[in-house]
C-alpha cells in the first residue's frame, strides 16, 4: 500500500513564504518554447526536470544510441576488465557496415587491422564512428547482437525504462528506441561514474589513418559551457543532441531531437541551456544528514525510522512563479524490520498545483531490528484495525 505523509515542517514553510513557490514543468513551459519535437532539461545534481516536451515518448535514437556503447566500454575499463591498450580486430562486417563504403560517420578503420580500445572510444565519442562502435561491440560481446544484450542489461541497471537497444551504432532499426528522459539519465550516469574519461567528449578533433575529423558537437565552441555529449542524425529521425553545460556554475543536461538541420539543432540547444541557466535558482531545503521525516515500522524494536536524503536536498525555484508548494513523503506500507541504515524506503515528492515537479529518494537514518513477538503481534493487530477502518 502506498502511503503519503505531508511534510510541512518549519523549514519547508519558510521556503514556501520566502520564495513563493516551486513551478512545475507546466509553468516552465509557459515561459519557454522550442521547435524541437522532443526535449528535456535536467539539473545534474538533483535530477530535477526543469523543462520537458514529450520527454517520456519513444523516439529513434540515431547516433545518440552510441552513448550506451560508450557507457558499456567505460564500465569495463573502470572495473579493470578492459585496458585502454587492449586491441580489437576490425572484421569485414565492421568495415563493410560502418566504414567509408557505408556512407555514414566512420573512423576509416582498415580491414583486418587491430586498434586500441582507447582509440576506438575516442572515435565513437568525437567522430561518431560507426566502424569503431561495431569493433568495440564485437571485441566485447563477440557479435553485435550479443553486445546489444549487454547494452540492455546495463540500461536496466541504470534505470532506463523506456529504451531498447539492438545495435551499437544507432543505425535505424524498428525495435531500437529511447526516450529523452532516458538519454538524460544516461548522460548523468556517464558524467558521474566515469570522470577520468569524460574530458574526451570535449576534445576538438581526432585523427586516424591520416584523416582528421572535428568533434561533431558544434556547441563546444559557442561559449555556453558545453563539454559533451553526443549528436545524432538520420533522415527519418532528424537532428538531435544530448548536451551537458556548466554555464553559470551549475551543470545542466539537455536532450533535443527531431530538428530539421544542424543549425536549428544548435540554435534550439543554445536557447534551452541559456534559459535554464538564467531562469532558476536553487534553495537548500535539507542539509546532508538532516532528518526529513519519520515513518512507522511495524514489528520493530523502534516504532518509527527517521528518513534522510543522500546529501543535500535542493529545491529549484523559477523566478517570478506563483505560490503552489506541497510536499509529501511517499512510501510502501507497511515497513517491516529488519531495516538497515541506508535502505531506500521512501521518496520526498514536491508538487506544484498537483503536478509532480521533483522527487528525491529518502533513506533510513538508522537500523531497526525485529521487536519481540508481543510487539510484532501488537503492531499486526494495529495494521489490521487500520485496514478495517479504511
Amino acid at each position: 500500500m502506498i502511503k503519503h505523509l505531508s511534510v510541512f515542517n518549519k523549514k519547508i514553510i519558510f521556503i514556501l513564504f520566502a520564495f513563493f513557490a516551486i513551478a512545475s514543468p507546466v509553468f516552465a513551459q509557459l515561459q519557454f518554447e522550442t521547435r524541437a519535437p522532443f526535449a528535456i532539461l535536467m539539473d545534474y545534481e538533483s535530477g530535477t526536470i526543469l523543462f520537458q516536451k514529450q520527454a517520456k515518448e519513444k523516439m529513434e535514437p540515431a547516433s545518440m544510441a552510441k552513448m550506451m556503447t560508450i557507457a558499456v566500454t567505460l564500465d569495463l575499463l573502470k572495473k579493470g576488465r578492459l585496458s585502454p591498450d587492449d586491441e580489437f580486430f576490425v572484421s569485414e562486417y565492421a568495415w563493410r557496415e560502418g566504414g567509408a563504403a557505408s556512407g555514414g560517420s566512420t573512423m576509416f578503420a582498415k580491414l583486418n587491422s587491430k586498434i586500441k580500445v582507447i582509440d576506438l572510444l575516442r572515435s565513437v565519442i568525437i567522430q561518431s564512428g560507426n566502424d569503431a562502435s561495431i569493433v568495440l561491440a564485437e571485441g566485447i560481446g563477440g557479435t553485435e547482437e550479443t553486445f546489444a544484450n549487454i547494452m540492455n542489461d546495463m540500461a536496466d541497471e541504470i534505470g532506463l525504462t523506456g529504451s531498447n537497444f539492438t545495435n551499437s551504432t544507432g543505425l535505424p532499426d524498428d525495435n531500437q528506441y529511447v526516450t529523452p528522459y532516458d538519454l538524460a539519465l544516461l548522460a548523468r550516469y556517464i558524467i558521474k561514474e566515469f570522470p577520468d574519461y569524460y574530458s574526451i567528449f570535449s576534445e576538438p578533433a581526432f585523427e586516424w589513418n591520416g584523416i582528421k575529423q572535428s568533434n561533431r558537437n558544434t556547441l563546444l565552441s559557442m561559449d555556453i559551457g558545453v563539454d559533451g555529449l553526443k549528436t545524432g542524425h538520420t533522415e527519418a529521425s532528424g537532428y538531435g543532441e544530448v548536451i551537458s553545460s556548466t554555464e553559470g556554475g551549475r551543470r545542466l543536461i539537455a536532450v533535443l531531437h527531431g530538428m530539421e538541420s544542424i543549425k536549428q539543432r544548435s540554435e534550439e540547444a543554445r536557447k534551452l541551456i541559456t534559459w535554464g541557466t538564467r531562469s532558476f535558482e536553487s534553495i537548500k531545503a535539507y542539509s546532508d544528514g538532516e532528518v526529513v521525516a519519520d515513518i512507522p515500522v511495524y514489528g520493530g524494536v523502534q516504532a518509527r525510522v527517521e528518513l534522510v536524503g543522500d546529501g543535500d536536498i535542493l529545491l529549484y525555484i523559477p523566478k517570478g512563479s506563483k505560490k503552489c508548494l506541497s510536499v509529501n513523503v511517499v512510501y510502501n506500507s507497511p515497513i517491516r524490520p529488519p531495516v538497515v541504515e541506508g535502505d531506500k524506503l521512501a521518496q520526498l515528492q514536491i508538487k506544484c498545483n498537483k503536478q509532480l515537479i521533483q522527487s528525491t529518494d529518502l533513506y533510513a537514518n538508522h537500523s531497526v531490528e525485529k521487536g519481540s513477538l508481543v510487539r510484532r503481534a501488537s503492531d499486526a493487530l494495529k495494521e489490521l484495525a487500520i485496514g478495517w477502518m479504511k
